[in-house]
Formats: C-alpha cells, structure tokens, sequence
C-alpha cells in the first residue's frame, strides 16, 4: 500500500495567464529538466501511483511534457493533470497517444478570470479535444468552474450559462445542464467526462488575517507537493514554499516527511488544529472543513 494518494510536481511555475484569483509567485521562475524529473520519480517510487503536474504555473509551457509522460509510464505512474486549456490544442496528440495520462483537469473558470482572449475558441478547442480523447484514449476528463459567490467572495461568473450551453451543445448531451447543476454541483456528463462547480476561495497567504486554527487538511496525510526546484512542501498550496520540508533533489523523502516540522503538521491535523501560520490562513481548508 502506498503512502499517499497523489504527489503534486510542478513542472514549471510559469503560466502564460495571469488569473485575477491566483496567488502568482514571487519564487524564482523556471522549468523542471528532464534529470531532476527524473530524479524525483525516482525517489518517490513506492509512496504513490498517481503524480498530478500541478502546484503554480501552466504545465503545457514545459517542452518536455512527453518526455515526462514516457517516464512516468515506464514507472507505471499515472499522470493528472491541471490545466488553463489555452494550449490544449498544442499539445493533445501527446496527451491522446500517452497512455500514462489517467486525468485532465480544465480549470474553464480561469478564461473570465483574464478577460482576454478568444472565448469560443478557447471553450471550443477544450471541448473539442475532450470528444476525440473520450473515443480513442481512456482519459477521464473533468471540468471545473470553481467561480461561485461566496459571502466573502465575488468571483468572476458572468459566463457560467455560456459556458454550460456550449458544453451541452459541443458534448451532445441529451439533458438540460444548467437545470441539472441547480440540483448537483459535480455531475457525470458522459462516459469519462465530468463538471464540477466549486466556489471560489481564497489562497493560503502568511500576511492575510487568522482564519481559523481550527482545521483538517489531506497534507502529508494523503498529498505532499514538490515545487519546480524540487523543495517539498505540504500540500498543493503552498505557492510560495513557505513550509519547506526539504529537498528531494538532494535528500531522502522518508527523512523529509519524517523530519520533526512535518510530523508536527500531520499530527496536529490529526487533532483537527493547524499548527503552521500558513495553514491557519488558508481559504480552501476551511471550505473542506465545513
């Protein structure tokens, strides 16, 4: 049995967007190589079965895409990915004939968040490849529009019904979607296609008010993540690598997720209570937590 549930790499922390609710990062801006990747599958053998390229940045931008996905699957890792979709159409022979890609995740409520751009040709090039991917691969893919109002939040969703009539337009789908959402916020469209709604919320930021200390996150318990320059951190959220747990480039990952910081961050979730400035600060967590 393995120790987590999915390992997060960021294979750059560069994105060719510029999201009105993303925390953007201060951090040194770069590509992950083929050697370190290379070096990160290895040390994590063992702890899971499915990387998610996800963290910061746009991991469509890095040129060696199916060169990691080649690795992976030589691994029998199952890659998940993250995505804005700008570049899908760039990249969706690769990810067709890959067999190593289990998920694609299209953030769409990232187009609104930009206003910018070619709106139709954006949801269309998304939509479009979900229709061939779905007949000649075993891809699951999900979309997510993660833009609903909260008391706190306005999000940017004046496009929602746009975006919900095309998807049922392009898709085919034989009932009414936006009826069917006003009952259930994650829906099965078809065959290896999925919708999920979520409301915005807010980032992890060490300079923002308490939240709350009250608090359970999946950190180290079933996800760590590792950041472009290989620095581990807790969970996928941590844009900026506050909580640094080590290096993986150049250190043992049982002695990161063993070291004396992490186990009190896991154990302290374990007691329902946040034990680092960061976590107690944290949006997502306490949307989980409701």
């Amino acid at each position: 049995m393995t120790r987590f549930k999915k390992i997060y790499i960021e294979t750059t922390n560069i994105c060719n967007l510029s999201c009105n609710f993303c925390p953007k990062t201060s951090r040194k801006l770069g590509f992950m190589s083929i050697e370190d990747f290379k070096i990160i599958v290895d040390k994590i053998k063992g702890y899971t079965n499915h990387i998610y390229f996800h963290l910061m940045g746009e991991p469509f931008l890095n040129n060696n895409l199916e060169i990691f996905l080649n690795i992976a699957k030589e691994e029998n890792l199952n890659i998940n990915i993250t995505t804005n979709g700008t570049l899908i159409r760039k990249v969706k022979d690769i990810l067709i004939s890959s067999n190593a890609v289990r998920q694609v995740n299209f953030s769409l409520h990232s187009f609104e968040a930009n206003n910018n751009g070619e709106f139709y040709k954006y949801i269309n090039d998304i939509l479009d490849f979900i229709n061939v991917s779905t007949v000649e691969s075993d891809t699951i893919c999900s979309l997510r529009l993660w833009n609903i109002d909260t008391e706190e939040l306005k999000a940017n969703n004046d496009l929602n019904l746009q975006i919900v009539r095309l998807i049922e337009d392009k898709l085919n789908l034989n009932f009414d979607l936006f009826s069917a959402l006003k009952e259930k916020r994650n829906l099965k469209l078809k065959d290896k296609v999925y919708l999920n709604m979520a409301e915005k919320f807010m980032w992890p930021d060490a300079n923002l008010s308490l939240i709350s200390e009250e608090v359970f996150c999946y950190g180290l318990r079933d996800q760590i993540g590792i950041l472009v320059d290989g620095t581990v951190v807790p969970c996928c959220l941590d844009s900026e690598g506050n909580i640094p747990l080590g290096n993986i480039l150049k250190d043992n990952l049982e002695d990161i997720i063993n070291s004396e910081r992490a186990q009190k961050i896991y154990n302290g979730f374990s007691r329902r209570r946040a034990v680092e400035d960061l976590c107690k600060r944290c949006g997502y967590a306490k949307r989980s937590f409701k």
